[in-house]
């Protein structure tokens, strides 16, 4: 069992979360109505928070965050748990289409209270 705590503090099979959309296209200011899958690992986890950033990717590859999302949770995940959790998000109006070499996508990352970091990315298009 020590050994599965050990493993799971460097990321192997530590709990894991996916942020689960309706679609992947969206027009400005429309409400996206999604969910978090949280998936326990081998061990039992304490999670701390859940972080969820809007980033804007230019043609370069630059990342700039738009917006951010912060869910503070103080559960405990057990081995194999799985939870869903609501998440509702409006997209800014003030967002432009995709196109011109920009893209979007939400990064999701799960803390927990030690061991590392979970982390979900999901891309979006964004229309006019």
């Amino acid at each position: 069992m020590l050994l599965r705590k050990y493993v799971s503090m460097f990321g192997i099979g530590s709990a894991k979360i996916d942020l689960v959309l309706p679609k992947t296209a969206f027009q400005p200011g429309e409400l996206l109505n999604g969910y978090f899958i949280l998936e326990g690992g081998i061990v039992k986890q304490n999670l701390r928070r859940i972080d969820c950033d809007l980033v804007m990717v230019d043609k370069n590859s630059t990342e700039k965050i738009i917006d951010s999302t912060t869910i503070y949770k103080t559960e405990e995940l057990e081995p194999d748990e799985t939870n869903k959790l609501n998440f509702v998000y409006r997209i800014p109006k003030t967002l432009q289409a995709n196109g011109k070499g920009i893209r979007y996508l939400f990064k999701t990352k799960l803390t927990f209270d030690k061991g590392v970091e979970s982390l979900d990315e999901d891309w979006i298009t964004v229309v006019s």
